[in-house]
């Protein structure tokens, strides 16, 4: 597993793999490895005979109030955990100065995104999914893939990503990986280190309550505004919780469905904070037909 630092080198290693032959998978992630991380990693490697990992904490998807400063960079751990699990060929790892040369404050092309940003996450992170899509289009010149590999579980961002690369007619097919959970359903984040004991086990509601959504869907409840109703109640049984939202969106148009018809895919997605710590989760759930 070698471990790359700069741009050029990470291009020219890429070139080479290509000559080979060789398909290329990219992982991006930044750091703070767990579980979910790595089983993106071998989504990857069965996809591919190259792969990848970035570990980058961008800035420019941070805002001002958010923990960019505090997040986890733990390289050297990062890296033996993807030693352990194996089927990594390279880490790239570039400081901030290789993805931003010019500084962030003069970077003037950036990957916008229209309308699909209003819901979700997008609404209360304005200006996140714009620094998200340009890093990862960045990392795409970097390391030329041919595939890039991305959990579920922040469902916005994969369905952004797989938009972006239909959009601009990129070369890369953008790869969803299912949620990771912990034995009790709470799905994997770094973030979950923040939380105290009686937080972690209240922050179990969150998986109850987008499966909550899913059991009504697949269970014939046509009205939206039931599913979003049984999902705060779920949510209402953690008394630390602050939901942030409760949403039922088309995976299409990421705009809150009005009514369900037979074959949509909807995505019920939910955002709650415990003290300072924000969790996200959701389901894709297909609307079956009508009885």
């Amino acid at each position: 597993m070698e471990l790359i630092r700069t741009v050029d080198g990470m291009q020219a290693h890429a070139d080479e793999a290509r000559r080979a032959g060789e398909t290329l998978a990219l992982v991006p992630t930044m750091g703070a490895l767990h579980d979910g991380h790595l089983a993106l990693v071998r989504a990857a490697r069965q996809r591919a005979d190259h792969v990848t990992v970035s570990i980058f904490v961008n800035p420019t998807q941070f805002a001002p109030d958010e923990d960019f400063d505090e997040y986890p960079r733990h390289l050297e751990q990062d890296m033996a955990a993807l030693d352990t699990v194996g089927g990594v060929d390279v880490v790239f790892a570039p400081p901030v100065e290789e993805m931003y040369p010019d500084g962030q404050q003069a970077q003037r092309v950036w990957v916008d995104v229209e309308e699909l940003d209003q819901h979700l996450c997008g609404r209360y992170r304005p200006g996140h999914f714009r620094g998200v899509l340009t890093v990862v289009m960045k990392l795409f010149q970097a390391c030329k893939p041919h595939l890039g590999v991305f959990g579920k579980k922040d469902a916005q961002q994969y369905l952004l990503l797989r938009r972006m690369a239909h959009d601009l007619a990129m070369d890369v097919e953008v790869v969803g990986v299912p949620t990771v959970r912990e034995t009790d359903g709470l799905a994997q984040s770094s973030r979950n280190r923040y939380l105290t004991p009686d937080e972690r086990a209240q922050a179990v509601v969150l998986s109850r309550a987008v499966q909550a959504a899913r059991k009504r869907i697949l269970g014939g409840e046509q009205r939206p505004t039931a599913i979003v109703e049984a999902v705060r109640h779920e949510l209402a049984q953690a008394p630390d919780a602050k939901v942030q939202y409760a949403e039922l969106v088309d995976t299409t148009t990421l705009a809150p469905v009005s009514e369900l018809e037979a074959g949509q895919e909807v995505l019920a997605a939910v955002a709650v904070y415990f003290g300072d710590t924000r969790l996200i989760d959701n389901a894709f759930v297909q609307v079956p037909a009508a009885p």
